[in-house]
């Protein structure tokens, strides 16, 4: 079974700065996962052509076992809204995917809030930096029926505010703990190791830089696991079209 984590930077290639359809299909087909958690996602964005990303991941994949919940509302940096689960599914949003090829029992949405300071962050593709307000982050949990049994499998984008980011990852396991088990969380989780599995008491299945994708340097998107789970194949970060992150793939 192999299970991906993939920041799509809203599907944008550092190469041109182009939203291409086809090469976000090309970056699904090189992952070649069975479920895959998606981060910086758009849906109706006129920055990626309207398009629903999560939708073209679970085409691609021949599934329709798929969800996208949105962390905000209108356009990250701009103008936006938190997300309250009340939205128009029309309206520009902003937030996570997952994508399953395996059947999904129960879907889960667990909302984050953001930090109330700004916080310095390097622009992707270039060494500006800027101080932006924290937006709110969301998780998403399905309850899949794998080759492997029933287990629960998450999704989340951590803030990029230290410390604030470990208070969202302990706040999500929490939640995740009464979910059936084993649990696996797939996320860019804004913080390099060994904080992840520190803070959460959930292991770490890879150790492996990510960021950023041309020549990556630090860990900041990670698999996490909670429970009995058959050992770790391989780990994979493919070069893909796509995304300032390099996926990160782990086989079991």
């Amino acid at each position: 079974m192999r299970l991906a984590t993939f920041n799509l930077l809203h599907g944008r290639s550092l190469s041109d700065g182009q939203v291409v359809r086809e090469r976000l299909a090309e970056s699904v087909r090189l992952l070649a996962a069975d479920v895959v958690g998606l981060q910086e996602v758009d849906r109706s964005q006129a920055r990626s052509d309207a398009r629903d990303l999560t939708a073209e991941v679970a085409a691609a994949m021949g599934t329709d076992q798929w969800r996208f919940v949105p962390a905000l509302v209108g356009t990250p940096g701009f103008d936006w809204l938190a997300a309250d689960g009340d939205e128009d599914a029309a309206a520009a949003s902003y937030g996570c995917g997952l994508v399953s090829r395996y059947p999904v029992r129960e879907w889960h949405t667990v909302r984050l809030a953001a930090a109330k300071v700004r916080s310095p962050i390097m622009l992707p593709g270039s060494k500006q930096v800027v101080w932006l307000q924290d937006e709110p982050r969301v998780g998403i949990a399905a309850v899949v029926d794998t080759p492997l049994g029933l287990m629960t499998i998450a999704t989340t984008h951590l803030s990029f505010v230290p410390v604030w980011n470990g208070v969202q990852l302990r706040t999500l396991c929490k939640a995740l703990a009464g979910l059936p088990g084993p649990r696996v969380l797939l996320g860019d989780l804004n913080m390099p190791p060994p904080f992840p599995a520190a803070l959460s008491r959930w292991r770490s299945l890879a150790k492996v830089p990510t960021y950023p994708s041309p020549a990556p340097r630090v860990q900041l998107d990670h698999v996490l696991a909670s429970g009995d789970l058959p050992p770790v194949r391989t780990v994979e970060t493919p070069v893909l079209p796509v995304s300032d992150h390099r996926a990160l793939v782990v086989e079991l």
